[in-house]
């Protein structure tokens, strides 16, 4: 299988991950029903998913489920591995043109 399209298919799985997290987390963190008092995702697990190639899935998990949209300092930290990994890319970008 090519590489790019292995990268693909585990973006798109990272990305469903973290947005996935986001809601459960979301259903878990309001304490009503059937899913009162089940343990919570942590804020490290929810960034990494993001720092693994998740952010995509993060931020619209956050924009979906209205979850942790003011929560600092995890707002910052999201936004800081966003920054980083446009920086690589676009590192990337460059590096490859040369």
């Amino acid at each position: 299988m090519p590489t790019l399209e292995l990268l693909a298919y585990y973006l798109t799985a990272i990305n469903f991950a973290a947005f996935a997290a986001f809601g459960i987390d979301k259903a878990r963190a309001e304490g009503a029903g059937p899913r009162r008092g089940k343990r919570r995702t942590s804020e490290s697990d929810l960034l990494t998913l993001a720092l693994v190639g998740g952010t995509l899935g993060a931020y619209s998990g956050r924009a979906v489920f209205r979850h942790k949209t003011r929560k600092q300092p995890f707002s910052t930290q999201l936004h800081v591995i966003a920054i980083f990994q446009a920086a690589s890319l676009a590192g990337l970008a460059l590096y490859s043109f040369l």
